[in-house]
């Protein structure tokens, strides 16, 4: 059972959110809005009063990262919000990633965190372990020199049973820590999109993972995905009562949620005020897009998952930084063939809003 004071406030987060329309200007958006509740700030830990460089790379900044309460924190136990992007898969769209695309991405829109998207199957990883784990930690250690934080996806999506796969998972991530259990900037997340199965069986796989990283990480945050492609089970008719329930016992584990905003409505961003209310979550993907990644961007949906995120500072990772021809993409097809220009007149609309999110309070 959620605690009261804690209910209370997000009762109020989602009366206020509704109330608003949650747009960037505070008009309500009628088109968009169908829900008669909205929501008011939950408590939360008070801002430091300590003076941080804005200017300052993300991980001299916020250090090494841990959960207190139900906040993704920094060094000194304050809360702290990431934004960032995802690469799209590494099999496909490693050519994305160079070195000017990453210098835009972190100098010129400010990205937090770079989510390193390794597929398992659709050609991923099963297919040459050794060659795709060295591609991760090109990337990794591309994103550390640049003193920003990556989040090591293990990106799991068919089948959905995370089981299925947990003796590579195990090695694979005990590979990772090995490596990065002395970095600050990682963030592991073991399971992308679990679906098809209860939570009972992603807590199953996370309880083999998880000691496989802590056996050579002990403080870094973990990121375990949710029931139903992430959504705390929304999508396949759950809630997220089954986690809260039952959550793991390790005090650096985050859950994830994913939503694609022309797709998922109203009943999800109330799931997630209440998810983050009683867990510290991750918004680890979403896209302002359907859940395919591609048809009509809904921009003014996905404001008000933003204003949501602001609110609770659940820190958030846009669905993707390719040249996929799906609208979903941040750049135009061809962009990352020819190694740029990686410059605005490129963008697709939904990667000029990423960047324009991005780019908010810097």
């Amino acid at each position: 059972m959620m605690r009261r004071s804690r209910l209370l406030g997000v009762v109020a987060v989602l009366i206020a959110l509704t109330a608003a329309g949650c747009s960037g200007s505070g008009v309500a958006d009628p088109s968009t809005s169908t829900s008669s509740s909205t929501p008011a700030e939950a408590p939360r830990t008070p801002a430091s009063t300590t003076t941080i460089d804005p200017l300052a790379p993300p991980v001299e900044r916020h250090g090494q990262l841990s959960v207190c309460d139900t906040s993704l924190c920094d060094e000194t136990g304050q809360p702290v919000q990431l934004r960032g992007m995802s690469t799209h898969g590494l099999q496909w769209y490693r050519q994305c990633l160079t070195d000017a695309s990453l210098d835009v991405l972190f100098d010129e829109w400010r990205a937090d965190v770079l989510r390193v998207s390794m597929y398992v199957r659709e050609g991923g990883y099963e297919t040459d372990p050794a060659a795709f784990t060295e591609v991760v930690e090109g990337l990794v250690d591309d994103v550390i020199a640049r003193d920003r934080y990556a989040i090591i996806d293990w990106h799991m999506l068919t089948p959905g049973d995370p089981m299925l796969d947990v003796d590579g998972a195990v090695t694979f991530f005990s590979s990772m820590a090995q490596r990065y259990g002395e970095q600050p900037n990682v963030i592991y997340e073991i399971a992308n999109e679990p679906n098809g199965v209860p939570w009972s069986r992603i807590k199953e796989y996370a309880e083999r993972v998880i000691p496989a990283i802590r056996a050579h990480d002990p403080d870094a945050v973990i990121l375990v995905g949710t029931p139903a492609w992430s959504s705390f089970g929304l999508s396949e008719g759950g809630s997220p009562a089954e986690v809260v329930a039952d959550p793991i016992a390790d005090d650096d584990v985050m859950y994830t949620f994913h939503f694609y905003s022309a797709s998922f409505r109203e009943p999800y961003l109330d799931a997630l005020a209440l998810a983050s209310a009683e867990l510290p979550v991750f918004v680890s993907e979403f896209g302002t897009q359907q859940s395919t990644g591609g048809g009509t961007d809904d921009f003014a949906m996905a404001q008000r998952f933003i204003d949501l995120m602001a609110l609770q500072q659940i820190s958030w990772v846009v669905w993707n930084y390719s040249d996929d021809p799906l609208s979903g993409a941040a750049w135009q097809p061809g962009t990352c063939e020819s190694d740029g220009p990686w410059t605005a007149d490129r963008l697709k609309p939904a990667g000029a809003w990423a960047r324009d999110q991005l780019l908010v309070g810097r």
